[in-house]
C-alpha cells in the first residue's frame, strides 16, 4: 500500500497552546492547587490531602495532553491503493472526554466524523486520535466540532466532511440550571456533506439521526 505523508501550511486557528517559556513550572502548578484546596476550607497538609496537588497535576498532564499533539500531523500519513473505494467513509460513536473552558469540568460525549475521499485515505484510528487531539483540552463543543472537520478538509483535502458531536456537559448537570442527562448535538458539514442533500442524509442514517435532524451550516 502507497503511503504518502502531506505538509499542510500552519493555521493559528487550531494551535491555542501557550508559549512554553510562559508555562508555569509544577512547583508552581502544585502550590496553586494547595491555595485552592485552602479556599475551599481544607488543609492541604492534612494526610488524606498532602499528595493531592502532584495527583491533579498528573491528572492534567493526561486531561491537557491535546496541547503536546499537533491534530495535522496525525493526519499526515495517508494511502492511495484502495482499490478505487470512492464511497463515504464513516467513524462513529467515538468516546471523547473534554472540559469546559468556562468552569474546566468534564464534557463527555460521542462524536461521528465522515468523509468522502477524493484519492486518499487515512487510517481509521487516526480519526479517532484527531478527536481526542482536540478533545483534550479546554474546549467549548461548537469551536471542537469546527476544529475537527477544518483540520480534516484542510489535510485530506476530501469531497467533503462531516462532523457530528453530541455530549454532556458537567457545567450545566452538575451546577448552575443542574439539568442532568441534557445532551447538546453540534454539527459542521463541508463540500458535498453540505451541498448534497442525499450524502447529508446518509451520513445522518449511518450514525442513527433522522434525515429530519437539523444541521448547522456553520
Amino acid at each position: 500500500m502507497s503511503a504518502t505523508r502531506n505538509s499542510p501550511n500552519a493555521s493559528s486557528d487550531i494551535d491555542d497552546q501557550t508559549d512554553h517559556a510562559d508555562r508555569p513550572s509544577r512547583e508552581e502548578a502544585e502550590a496553586a492547587v494547595r491555595v485552592l484546596i485552602r479556599w475551599a476550607g481544607d488543609d492541604p497538609a492534612r494526610e488524606g490531602l498532602v499528595d493531592t496537588p502532584s495527583r491533579v497535576i498528573r491528572s492534567y498532564e493526561e486531561f491537557f495532553a491535546g496541547y503536546a499533539q499537533d491534530p495535522r500531523e496525525i493526519l499526515a500519513r495517508t494511502f492511495s491503493e484502495v482499490q478505487g473505494y470512492d464511497e463515504m467513509i464513516v467513524l462513529k460513536d467515538i468516546r471523547f472526554e473534554s472540559y469546559c473552558e468556562h468552569h474546566m469540568v468534564p464534557i463527555i460525549g460521542r462524536a461521528h466524523v465522515a468523509y468522502l475521499p477524493r484519492e486518499r485515505v487515512v487510517g481509521i484510528s487516526k480519526l479517532a486520535r484527531l478527536v481526542d487531539a482536540f478533545a483534550k483540552r479546554l474546549q467549548i463543543q461548537e469551536k471542537m466540532t469546527a476544529q475537527i472537520a477544518d483540520t480534516l478538509e484542510e489535510v485530506l483535502q476530501p469531497l467533503g466532511v462531516g462532523v457530528i458531536l453530541e455530549a454532556n456537559h458537567q457545567c450545566m448537570s452538575t451546577r448552575g440550571v443542574h439539568k442532568a442527562g441534557a445532551s447538546m448535538v453540534t454539527s459542521r458539514m463541508l463540500g458535498t456533506f453540505r451541498d448534497d442533500p442525499s450524502t447529508r442524509r446518509e451520513f445522518l442514517s449511518i450514525v442513527g439521526h433522522s434525515s429530519g435532524f437539523s444541521v448547522s451550516n456553520s
